[in-house]
């Protein structure tokens, strides 16, 4: 039997509208995946220190200058995504399986017939997918459930007068002021007032026993469906040049265009046929720039060191939000059983929100061993600051809720530890086979990642992901058909670990007065990509 939960004290919730973006929200856009050629990827992304690959225009654009001959190449990538939920002992697995073209690039070689000094310069022209967003999941508990999201609309709702703020009148639009998902849940029926108290408001789900005490109802189960999809694409323009065959000098423009869709279901059931559900949509777009720039030197044959700085994408972003909620509820009044269905929607048009955003910026520390003509091992080292991420209101200004976001983001964020390591043997003049693995620890902080603060989201949205960790591993060959044309294949199997929940747990001086009960959530990648190069 759920606990019946009161909210007696003022809560530190989002001021202003619901519409305000949080932490979580300015983390998902910051993600990036393993992506680029073949090679790139069969080597773990290890190219920090090696260059003569376009994907080094998005990691050490130095590795530019190591060509010296043009060339072009495309890839393309079958991709698998399964993902597992574990919610309090039901498991739930999802799987889909999408075609991408992943990148595509050109890089023109100028040699200056110098013997010392600048013996040459590069360009090149490239579009990257940085990030897929595709995936489904879905999650399921059943009676072990203790907490409803009416519960948690309740608690958001405090303060908030019902009779005055919740309902629309002929000059009062109710969403115009307060919090979307508390007058949503109101206009639902998932909420009521506490007694006469407009202000208080506990869940609808209960009855009165005969003794005149409230009950509420037990949650027999809730499921979650989520579908995201959608990219971070980057467009880059970048140039190198080589000093002596020594040093290797590099700087990269990008553009990046971000797309995210995110759908979601949301029900519970409770005794007595009781039910509601809550469907959110949120789509997001944005621009973006960036800039690196990148040394890289070869003080032996056998070692090569580099050494990058990308900067942060600075973005503006739009979301755009569209929300239904309902609920079917029977109750005794006068003695009397009586039901009742009641369903409501967020606004249909102005339901949007014009931000600017900041990711982190990044430094890429690389090294590399050749051994010979046969064979070499790369390792490269990237720290991310998540702490340095910033969110803006449309002019570039920050407004009071703003600033407690990003003070947010400075608390409860840190620095991001990516490590590579990537080895290439070459078994003949033709042919080559790779292995790799990269690793990233999640870059928040233990209270967080633990679910001990409330965490506030965008829009009507309660639900989020808490980041646990990726790894990845891979695989690759490579055959080169004549000194100007080859291709190359390589496998990445990636595993993301996060934890799901439908509502974020509630605090109040410290201690939680309504506790969320996450789902563990895994999501495989398993990935083939196919390059196809000519250097001419």
């Amino acid at each position: 039997m759920r606990k019946f939960l009161i909210i007696i004290t003022v809560l530190a919730l989002a001021g202003g509208t619901a519409f305000s973006q949080g932490m979580l929200d300015a983390y998902r856009y910051s993600l990036s995946d393993l992506n680029g050629t073949a090679r790139y990827l069969a080597m773990g992304g290890a190219f920090g220190a090696l260059g003569g690959d376009i994907s080094a225009m998005s990691g050490n654009p130095a590795g530019l200058a190591v060509y010296h001959s043009s060339e072009m190449v495309t890839t393309l990538s079958v991709n698998n995504f399964s993902t597992e939920s574990k919610w309090l002992g039901m498991n739930t697995t999802t799987d889909k399986t999408r075609l991408s073209m992943d990148n595509i690039a050109y890089v023109g070689y100028m040699p200056t017939g110098n013997d010392e000094g600048l013996t040459g310069w590069n360009f090149g022209f490239s579009y990257n997918r940085l990030k897929n967003f595709r995936r489904s999941y879905s999650m399921s508990a059943g009676s072990a459930l203790n907490t409803s999201v009416s519960d948690y609309i309740a608690s958001r709702a405090y303060g908030i007068d019902g009779k005055t703020q919740m309902v629309s009148g002929t000059d009062y639009d109710p969403y115009s002021s307060q919090d979307w998902l508390s007058v949503l849940g109101y206009n639902a029926g998932y909420i009521d007032y506490y007694n006469n108290q407009n202000t208080a408001y506990y869940s609808s789900f209960g009855d009165v026993d005969a003794n005149g005490n409230w009950q509420p109802y037990s949650l027999s189960g809730a499921s979650l469906r989520v579908n995201e999809r959608g990219s971070v694409d980057l467009y880059q323009l970048s140039f190198g040049f080589d000093v002596s065959n020594v040093f290797m000098f590099g700087a990269t423009v990008g553009i990046t265009d971000l797309s995210y869709h995110y759908n979601s279901q949301y029900d519970e059931k409770f005794s007595n046929d009781n039910d509601l559900f809550l469907d959110n949509n949120l789509s997001t777009d944005g621009t973006g720039y960036n800039l690196k720039v990148g040394v890289l030197t070869r003080p032996t044959d056998f070692l090569r060191l580099g050494v990058a700085y990308s900067s942060p994408t600075w973005y503006k972003m739009t979301d755009y939000y569209y929300a239904e909620a309902g609920s079917y509820l029977t109750y005794t009044e006068n003695g009397a059983s009586k039901e009742r269905s009641l369903k409501a929607h967020t606004p249909d048009t102005d339901a949007y929100t014009d931000y600017e955003y900041r990711t982190p910026d990044k430094w890429l520390f690389s090294a590399a061993a050749i051994f010979g003509q046969n064979a070499l091992l790369s390792v490269d080292y990237e720290l991310s600051n998540y702490g340095n991420m910033k969110l803006y209101d449309n002019n570039g200004n920050t407004n009071t809720y703003i600033d407690a976001n990003n003070n947010d983001i400075q608390n409860y964020f840190k620095n991001q530890n990516t490590l590579r390591v990537g080895a290439e043997v070459r078994v003949t003049p033709q042919f080559s086979v790779r292995a790799g693995a990269a690793w990233s620890d999640s870059p928040m902080e233990s209270v967080l990642k633990n679910g001990q603060l409330e965490v506030n989201t965008v829009g009507t949205i309660p639900h989020f992901t808490v980041d646990k960790g990726i790894s990845d591993y891979s695989v690759g060959l490579g055959y080169r058909f004549t000194p100007q044309f080859y291709t190359d294949i390589a496998c990445v199997l990636r595993t993301y670990k996060e934890d799901a929940y439908s509502f974020s747990s509630m605090y109040e001086n410290g201690k939680a007065f309504l506790t969320a009960q996450p789902a563990s959530l895994k999501t495989h990648t398993t990935r083939v990509a196919l390059s196809f190069g000519y250097k001419f």
